[in-house]
């Protein structure tokens, strides 16, 4: 059995996809706009997927471009010019200025579900800079405006939950973690998230149910295959770990899972 295991904290959120994974809060994770998230006609639609494209490939650029754009416009322009500006400058690395702008944009935005995915991004620009008590509350008024959105909810709540561990309210985030268990059932990510929280609360028989859901839905994610090592390895199924650890360095030895996996793997020695 693992004599020290090296603490898993996964948690949800966005993330811009251009910058080093080393480099960006695991909280972060960039997820594509839902319906109701382009906040005018189709001419700013395209307007912003151009902006939002060169935020990911050339974040300098896009950057003046959206700031250029923010101060000639006002409302639903002005809008989406501030979505832009926040995800360019969180590429850049600048988490305040990237609630910022997030906020802005959730402030302008008359679209219930584009203000919600504002106020997801905010709050994971605050939990990148320690402020979990202002995610959370970007993220209660996201539940509301989410309110007939299941897929948004869903997401809604599972950042709440990453807020609510980081606040160290851990029976709520359990709740969290359930509604969007209900929201989202065919989520793999919450099911993780579910198995990890409930592993840390000593639970390991439901984090091995819940661990077992997440591999059924993805498979191949070396994160839930990490997971269930650990899971295993606590349980004082060594076997099992070995085979969920030797799993992951397989798939993706080059990975963050893939070197955690190869540690387990050593402290855990010889069969």
């Amino acid at each position: 059995m693992l004599s020290v295991l090296v603490p898993l904290i996964m948690q949800v959120g966005i993330a811009p996809t251009t910058a080093p994974v080393s480099a960006v809060p695991p909280e972060l994770r960039d997820r594509p706009t839902r319906n109701g998230g382009t906040p005018d006609r189709p001419a700013s639609q395209a307007a912003i997927e151009v902006c939002l494209d060169s935020a990911r490939t050339d974040p300098e650029k896009a950057r003046a471009l959206a700031e250029e754009w923010v101060s000639r416009t006002t409302g639903l322009q002005r809008a989406a010019g501030q979505h832009c500006l926040g995800v360019a400058s969180a590429n850049e690395g600048d988490w305040d200025a990237a609630a910022a702008a997030f906020l802005a944009a959730r402030d302008e935005g008359a679209d219930g579900p584009f203000r919600a995915r504002m106020g997801e991004l905010a709050a994971s620009a605050l939990l990148a800079q320690g402020k979990a008590e202002e995610a959370l509350a970007a993220l209660d008024a996201a539940k509301n405006e989410a309110a007939g959105d299941t897929a948004l909810a869903g997401t809604t709540a599972l950042d709440r939950a990453t807020a609510l561990v980081a606040l160290d309210r851990i029976d709520e985030a359990a709740t969290a973690l359930a509604d969007a268990r209900a929201l989202v059932p065919s989520d793999a990510h919450a099911w993780l998230l579910s198995a990890t929280l409930s592993r840390r609360t000593g639970d390991l028989a439901l984090a091995q149910t819940q661990i077992e859901q997440a591999a059924t839905l993805e498979p191949r994610d070396p994160a839930i295959g990490l997971e269930a090592g650990v899971i295993a390895a606590l349980a004082g199924r060594d076997d099992a770990a070995r085979k969920s650890f030797e799993s992951v360095v397989a798939a993706s030895p080059d990975s963050a899972q893939g070197a955690a996996a190869k540690q387990y793997l050593a402290q855990l020695g010889e069969r």
